[in-house]
This record gives structure tokens, sequence and C-alpha cells, in this order.
């Protein structure tokens, strides 16, 4: 069978049980996070150096998280000391205890520069209401009345909420690195589109790939824009990095990811997730025949209904798509008298 066809497979029908872990490969361990969300866990790894451990992603900082990472330490991971925590991206489901185990335990952070400013600048900028700026960008979007409303008056989502403080210092990694960890030797690819300089490892050693929220099975990541930098074209960013990575992709290859569980089929997976964007893109296109807002745009680009605990990222989401046709050139965009984007496909 053409690798570019082959099924995408599930070695494992079930995750690791909260505290234990499972071993995927030699000296490489798969545990799990819980998060109080939707998708309610992320994966972390662990790879075995010997004397240390060096983690991939943390969880979220939680006084439950940290309860379940003490009892890791001391059972699966045999009571032998974290020394490197690698952190993917800078959301704070990856990030969320890598301060903690620097301050506490005396790991060092390896991380990309991007990730590591995004994360420490985040936790330094704690909001009571929401900032002008992102009321603007909403208001840009067309979020819904009642929303926008219940928003302007109570605490935004702020990182220091979740996110360990990050002190000074971390080490960093950038496209072209390699690094040795869980006795192998780790390419370092950075991908885009869900977070700025997102870091992937692949192994040379054996068919591991830890590829952070880069390539997920079964669910697409998140691609928004944010009041953080208004007319970015992350979705531009994604599929160039996913054309990127897919060159480099083998059907035997071991994928563990952020969420969900491990897969091999990397290639037939790396080309859905470059043809679900084209496709989302083609029905908006079409479904701007009029003027519309990111907000009236989730119908195309879901195809199913957006409940309100999922409407924060749909919105973001949306506005990436259409900013992405903007960008190209195949929408125009005006604006409401209410201050709204309006795009229209030209």
């Amino acid at each position: 069978m053409d690798a570019a066809t082959a099924p995408i497979r599930y070695p494992w029908d079930s995750p690791p049980a909260e505290g234990a872990a499972v071993e995927v490969a030699e000296g490489v361990l798969w545990l799990r996070l819980p998060l109080p969300m939707k998708l309610d866990h992320v994966n972390v790894y662990a790879l075995d150096d010997g004397d240390s451990w060096t983690l991939v992603d943390t969880g979220f900082s939680t006084r439950r998280s940290r309860a379940i990472w003490e009892a890791i330490l001391s059972g699966p991971l045999a009571g032998k000391p974290v020394g490197r925590v690698i952190v993917t991206h800078h959301h704070p489901d990856h990030v969320g205890l890598a301060g903690w185990f620097q301050a506490e335990h005396g790991a060092e952070l390896v991380t990309t520069r991007t990730a590591w400013l995004f994360a420490r600048m985040l936790t330094l900028d704690a909001q009571d209401r929401p900032a002008p700026e992102t009321v603007a960008f909403w208001k840009r979007c067309g979020m819904d009345a009642d929303i926008l409303a219940q928003r302007l008056d109570e605490r935004p989502f702020n990182f220091a909420d979740c996110v360990w403080p990050m002190p000074l210092g971390f080490t960093r990694i950038r496209q072209g690195d390699t690094i040795r960890a869980g006795g192998r030797t780790w390419d370092v690819h950075i991908g885009n589109g869900h977070a700025p300089e997102h870091a992937t490892l692949w192994s040379r050693d054996c068919n591991l790939v830890l590829a952070g929220d880069q390539m997920l099975p079964s669910i697409s990541s998140n691609i928004g824009v944010y009041a953080t930098e208004p007319e970015a074209d992350p979705v531009a960013d994604w599929l160039e990095a996913c054309e990127r990575l897919a060159t480099l992709a083998r059907d035997d290859q071991l994928v563990l990811g952020g969420h969900k569980l491990p897969f091999t089929g990397l290639p037939a997976r790396m080309g859905q997730l470059i043809d679900n964007h084209h496709g989302a893109l083609s029905r908006l296109h079409a479904h701007l025949i009029e003027p519309r807002t990111a907000d009236d745009c989730f119908a195309p680009l879901f195809k199913r209904r957006i409940g309100e605990g999922e409407y924060g990222l749909a919105m973001v989401e949306s506005a990436a798509h259409c900013l992405h046709l903007w960008h190209e050139g195949r929408a125009r965009r005006t604006e409401r008298d209410d201050g709204a984007w309006l795009f229209e496909a030209v």
C-alpha cells in the first residue's frame, strides 16, 4: 500500500490512567494530565536520560496537576529527578508547570525563543477585565451581543491563572538543531499556525516523532487570530508548515501528540490536515457571497453547532480563515457602522 494512502492506526486503544505511565518505546513513557475544559486532557512524555528524566510538556498549573506530578515523580519516574523540560509551544496546557519544574525541581527549560517570550509575557499580563484592544477585536469579529455583554463584565482568561510563574532563563532550540534525550538524537523541526515557532522532535534512531499539537489524529488543532496580532495569517503559516513537515513523514513513524492517542500513518494524516483547511476555505469562500462577519461563518467552517464553551475558539478560528482569504485577495473587507469587519468573496 502506498504510504500516502496507508490508514491511520492506533497501537493503544486507551490512555494511561491518572498517575500511571505507558512505555511506548524503550525509555519513553506516555503520561496524561487532566484539563478543566472540553478537551479534558493533555499528553506529556518522559524520556529516560539514565540518572534523570527529560519531560516533554507539563500540563496546567493546578493543585491537582501538581499532586499528580508528585505521585508520578515517586512512582513511574522511580524517584529520579527531572533534569530538563522541553516545551513544544507556549499554550498553557503545555507550558503550565515549566516554571514549577525550574523553580521547585531545578530543571532546565528548553524551548523556542518565541514560545518562551509569549509564555512569559502572557503570565505577566494579568487583567481583571478585558483589555480595550481585546474588546475592539471582539467587536471587529462581530461577536454575539449577549456574549460580548457578559464578557465585558467578567474576568477574562489569564495565563497566570494556570501557568506557574516563569523565572528568567531558558535554553533556546530552533530549526535544524538536534537534542540528545532518552538515548536518542532528535532533529528539531519548527511548525507554525497553531502556535508560533512550535517545536516538533523527530528521532534519528527510531520511528518516534514528538509532535506537540502540530500533528494530531482525529481532531484539528485550533488556528486562531487574537488581539495581540489582529491581522495575522496563521492559516498560511499552518499550511506552509504542514506541507514542509509532510516531506519528513513516513508511515511507520509513531507520532506522540499532545492530545488523543499515539498513531501511525503520518503521511495520510498530513494530507488530511492540509486538505481539511483547503476544503474549509472553499466552503467559506462560497458562504461569503454576501458580506459577513467572522461570527457569521461558523456553519461552513465547522459543519456543526458551536456551543458556549467552544464559542471563543470558534470565533478566532473563523477570523483566521476570513483573514486568510482577505490576505490572498479572495475576499474584500469593509467596516460596518458598529466597527465589525465584513468579508465578501471576490
